[in-house]
């Protein structure tokens, strides 16, 4: 085959370039406006043709610029807007083309450009999307493609949407519920910096001029400002280093799997990672199995989204016990890290041939408890802070007068 390069004008008179491979320049003209686009000029590609075309296709042209990577709603939306042409009785290709088309510079119109080369090459839309795994995931992937073999490709997106809309509204409520107590936290260390920074050390000289010895717990907050003052570098050295330390040490996988074995044993904490794990494997597995992804492939997609290492483990069963012939529920209930209510209703799903549709429900009920958990950890998380943060600032309000009651006795001297 023959590459061509061709100048073209969109719909909405938009002037491109591009190269395109072809037997012949009459199927070239063919190709570009299956496109969309109308050529205007078309002769054989020269090398500088394909750089030329390369940057346009990465870099959006000389005057587009962006910022940023990919965002899950970008995608959502794009699921959902190719699924609603794509009912509508469009071709996959010009469905892709439109969507193109209506994009700002951005990643995600790079990386679609990209597939519907792809596609337009003569290549499926599960491989064109699997060639960009940032963006999507094998989940997305092999839903795309069941999708494609039982063709019901606008089926598969819509429910893929909504699948990705139900998992960033949980992340999103998360977030939300965390706002208050991250302000607060921040506020707090802000106002104790300062007073170790500012107010302390005109104490500290104060006392010195009496020449007074200071209590212990003056002392003790005298050094702590010093050092705050002096060797604040120090500090965030040290906390940066031990940040560094933790992520070293989870890709060690004994060190990650005694990790969460932990997080599970501590109290609310535990409960919380369980619901959030329950969750997210009951729907990934739901929507897995509704758009006709085989049990053990999407068994294998499922785990992979579950951060907590022991119920990867508990997966990892299933999907074995499943080679030979067994149910999922059993394997389940044998693990134990999945609730006792869980394993039943899975249980009672495969006994009526309704698995997926008890997986969702399953889903449902914990995205649920999963926003009450957070809700109670949050009402105890917030008495405790102001207990702390009131301490914290009592024992330098108390540090600071003790020296006072001294004082006397050293001016009498």
């Amino acid at each position: 085959m023959s590459k061509f390069a061709y100048k073209a004008t969109s719909k909405e008179g938009k002037a491109t370039f591009g190269v395109i491979e072809a037997e012949s320049q009459a199927l070239a003209i063919q190709d570009v406006r299956n496109l969309g686009l109308y050529p205007t000029h078309i002769r054989e590609a020269r090398r500088a043709d394909e750089k030329k075309a390369l940057k346009m296709k990465h870099g959006g042209g000389i005057n587009e610029f962006y910022f940023g990577g990919l965002k899950w709603k970008e995608i959502v939306v794009i699921t959902r807007q190719l699924a609603t042409l794509i009912d509508a009785g469009l071709p996959l290709l010009r469905s892709l083309n439109i969507l193109t088309a209506q994009l700002k510079p951005s990643k995600i119109r790079d990386i679609l450009r990209e597939v519907t080369n792809d596609v337009q090459s003569g290549g499926t839309f599960s491989d064109a999307l699997s060639k960009h795994p940032k963006g999507f995931d094998r989940l997305y992937v092999n839903m795309v493609k069941a999708g494609e073999v039982g063709g019901m490709l606008e089926t598969v997106l819509n429910r893929l949407a909504e699948f990705m809309e139900k998992r960033m509204a949980l992340q999103r409520r998360v977030k939300s519920a965390m706002i208050y107590p991250v302000f607060v936290i921040t506020a707090a260390s802000g106002i104790v910096s300062f007073l170790l920074v500012k107010v302390v050390p005109v104490f500290a000289d104060i006392f010195e001029e009496f020449g007074s010895g200071l209590p212990a717990p003056t002392q003790f907050l005298v050094d702590v400002a010093d050092f705050m003052k002096l060797r604040w570098w120090l500090l965030l050295l040290s906390i940066n280093s031990f940040i560094i330390f933790v992520k070293l040490a989870r890709k060690i996988p004994i060190v990650q799997r005694m990790a969460d074995i932990v997080v599970l044993k501590i109290p609310l904490v535990g409960d919380l990672v369980t619901k959030v794990s329950v969750a997210r494997f009951a729907r990934t597995l739901g929507t897995l199995l509704t758009s006709g992804v085989p049990i053990l492939q999407s068994l294998k997609i499922t785990r992979d989204t579950i951060a907590n290492s022991v119920i990867q483990d508990a997966v990892d069963h299933v999907h074995e016990r499943i080679k030979e012939g067994d149910t999922i529920a059993a394997p389940l209930d044998e693990s134990k890290a999945f609730p006792p209510m869980v394993v039943n209703m899975i249980d009672v799903g495969e006994e009526t041939g309704s698995l997926d549709s008890m997986l969702n429900k399953v889903a449902d009920i914990y995205d649920s408890e999963v926003e009450i958990a957070v809700e109670g950890m949050l009402s105890l998380m917030e008495p405790a802070i102001i207990l702390v943060l009131g301490a914290i600032i009592g024992f330098i309000v108390v540090a600071l007068y003790l020296p006072i009651f001294t004082l006397g006795d050293a001016i009498s001297q």
